[in-house]
């Protein structure tokens, strides 16, 4: 008898499901590794920075890439907090107050932000004020990240974390082979439901921080033009 007729004995059409399910994981991590590398290419010229660019990795495993990505989105989010920091340390606390006060108009902000990176890098465009007001003033980019690291270290701490990227998409059995032993075989369907569960959240997760990223690279390309 075949590994995945064991774990879908009674309905043929769920046996392809566990490689769909792959195949959208290795969709889904692709694209947030594209629009990681968007943000970072947009932090690194205009803020700064020195992230380095990520790629996914076909020869290692579906944790190893987690962990990749992660790691970038970690950096990131420091680099938010840097430049937090560095505007509450040299602004006067009313101005501190009004890059987070809704009602004030984001031009302000910018002008504000401006003065700040002037002191620190001796120059600064208005650019790069305004990437940096809107990274501060996204609470839905702040959210999703961290919503997105979280579910990241989930998929890569699940069961079929230790797969290779490589086995994704060339059949059920390969994946099962990759995965038995891992877990007795009653509690592999277990375990590939609970994937099932993280994956339909890491797929509107990785829909809400791409957004987000388009939000900000969209009003950098709109502004250098």
């Amino acid at each position: 008898m075949a590994l995945s007729d064991l774990l879908y004995p009674d309905n043929p059409k769920r046996k392809q499901e566990l490689i769909h399910l792959h195949q959208e994981l290795l969709d889904c991590m692709s694209t947030n590794f594209h629009a990681t590398n968007e943000l970072v290419g947009v932090l690194n010229e205009h803020l700064g920075c020195t992230i380095t660019p990520i790629k996914m990795r076909e020869s290692s495993t579906v944790k190893e890439n987690c962990e990749i990505i992660i790691q970038v989105m970690s950096e990131i989010q420091h680099q938010v907090q840097k430049i937090d920091s560095d505007m509450k340390e040299k602004l006067e606390p009313v101005l501190y107050q009004k890059l987070y006060d809704i009602k004030e108009p984001e031009l302000e902000k910018i002008a504000i932000a401006q003065r700040v990176f002037s002191i620190i890098f001796g120059e600064a465009t208005s650019t790069a004020a305004m990437v940096a007001i809107k990274l501060l003033g996204s609470n839905h980019l702040t959210l999703t990240v961290s919503k997105l690291i979280g579910l990241l270290a989930q998929i890569g701490a699940s069961v079929l974390g230790g797969v290779s990227i490589t086995i994704i998409g060339r059949g059920l059995e390969m994946i099962l082979h990759a995965i038995l032993g891992a877990v007795e075989r009653s509690q592999l369907l277990t375990a590939v439901r609970s994937y099932e569960k993280h994956l339909a959240e890491f797929r509107a997760a990785s829909e809400k921080y791409q957004r987000a990223i388009h939000e900000v690279t969209s009003l950098v390309r709109q502004q250098v033009q």
